[in-house]
């Protein structure tokens, strides 16, 4: 019985490492996922440009990858879908990643999709000419998206906090329609919505500041980077021949976010004049930027006044497979 037993055990190892070896073979040393979940937003154009052309289902599906696609409708969307798993990809704001980090989400961001100019403080009061007449009024702003924070900083600029006003939550399409109906006094803006507003209303920019606009920022889960090394590098390389398409093609972009997402084609433009697609590679622009806009957060309380701001911004910040998949 003992010979018998020792003998099945030693046919189940052998089977053990077969198995293993099979796999490691067939993935090529990169454990090979089931599918893979990537959102689009239509503040992140080359998203809408790879969803478009089918490029990830095509190159993916050689081997033999699934590729779902998720809509996000702000940062704080594609944050609650990382931290769900409920995608592997999820396109925010350098800012809005760094909160979610600091607070302990597993995320690393490794790719910049764009250098926005996407958000802007948008009025329709004229009697409301600077930030320091939005004492005590109310403003629509999405709570933890590039625009919310640069709100923060406009406000603090002034010598003024949330407190001296009334932030109203709401999703930024819901933000720009409360700017037009009256129901706020003031918006904290996103692209592609506030071109629209810029251009189809009698909206009007009441503060822009481009320094205070965090990058765009593609993210993928920890757990994912660690477990497929290799694809998070194939999927960056997607996101470039996007990124390439688009810088070649600006006017067909432009169309194609048109269509996508709605719009007229002139405020599709108005959105990508706005996009800056020079520079993919994350490194210490990014992070002298987040940590900016850390310092107004942490003073605003929004994170934990204990954050080490650096250390959160370094282990957020992933350069590593930009580095080899750009070229």
């Amino acid at each position: 019985m003992k010979k018998w037993s020792k003998g099945l055990l030693m046919s189940a190892v052998a089977a053990a490492f077969l198995l293993a070896g099979c796999s490691d073979k067939a993935s090529g040393g990169d454990e090979k996922p089931e599918k893979i979940t990537l959102d689009y937003a239509y503040y992140s154009p080359t998203s809408l440009v790879l969803k478009k052309f089918g490029w990830a289902e095509k190159e993916l599906k050689k081997d033999g990858v699934e590729v779902k696609w998720v809509q996000s409708l702000g940062s704080n969307k594609a944050l609650e879908f990382l931290n769900s798993s409920s995608v592997d990809f999820g396109s925010t704001a350098g800012a809005a990643a760094f909160i979610a980090k600091s607070k302990g989400a597993p995320i690393e961001s490794v790719y910049i999709y764009s250098q926005p100019e996407w958000t802007a403080l948008v009025t329709k009061d004229k009697k409301i000419k600077s930030v320091k007449d939005l004492k005590g009024k109310k403003i629509a702003a999405t709570i933890g998206t590039d625009p919310y924070i640069f709100l923060l900083r406009a406000l603090k600029e002034e010598g003024l906090s949330s407190k001296d006003v009334k932030i109203v939550n709401l999703q930024h399409q819901d933000g720009a329609n409360a700017l037009l109906s009256g129901e706020v006094d003031a918006w904290a803006g996103l692209d592609p919505h506030m071109a629209k507003v810029e251009l189809e209303s009698d909206g009007k920019f009441l503060y822009r500041n481009p320094d205070f606009n965090t990058y765009g920022t593609l993210n993928v889960r920890s757990e994912f980077a660690k477990d497929h090394p290799e694809y998070v590098k194939k999927v960056i390389a997607l996101y470039e021949k996007a990124r390439q398409w688009t810088l070649e093609h600006p006017d067909e972009a432009a169309k194609l976010l048109s269509e996508e997402a709605g719009l007229s084609l002139e405020v599709a433009k108005k959105e990508l004049e706005r996009n800056n697609f020079e520079q993919p590679v994350p490194g210490d622009e990014q992070r002298e930027a987040i940590s900016s806009a850390g310092e107004v957060l942490k003073a605003e309380k929004v994170i934990s006044p204990d954050t080490d701001i650096d250390k959160v911004v370094n282990e957020l910040i992933n350069p590593s497979f930009a580095e080899k998949a750009v070229k």
